[in-house]
Formats: structure tokens, sequence, C-alpha cells
């Protein structure tokens, strides 16, 4: 899934260099914070953070079978 956000979040931004994603386990879940630059931010939430919400749309329809739940956090 950290391959996937990356993919999506790199073809975004104009500095695709800048996007990091990392990846943390917690009890049920699996977070995965998406970093980019200080200006690209404004392009990966969106307006009314309409992409930031299909990017966790998409990752979601992604692991409707994975016994953990992955929640992307934009940081």
């Amino acid at each position: 899934m950290r391959e996937l956000v990356e993919y999506i979040a790199r073809n975004l931004v104009d500095e695709p260099d800048a996007v990091k994603v990392s990846e943390r386990e917690e009890e049920n879940a699996y977070i995965l914070e998406l970093t980019v630059a200080p200006d690209d931010m404004g392009k990966v939430i969106g307006k009314q953070g309409r992409i930031a919400k299909a990017i966790r749309t998409v990752v979601k329809a992604a692991t409707t079978k994975a016994s953990k739940k992955y929640i992307v956090e934009i940081i």
C-alpha cells in the first residue's frame, strides 16, 4: 500500500522527489503518513479535501480483503 500511495502522490505534485510515505503499525491498523513539499500540499489535499478523500478511497478499496485496515494521514 505504501507504494500505491507514493505512486499516486508523485503523479500529483510538482516536486515528486519530496514525496515520502512512512508506514507504522498500531493495534488493528496500519498508518500511512504522506509527506510532501509545502508548496504541493494543496495539490494533494485538493478543493474541500476531494483528492485526499479519493486517495483514502482507493487505499480502502485495495485493502478490502486485508485483515487490518490502512489509514492515510497527510502531514
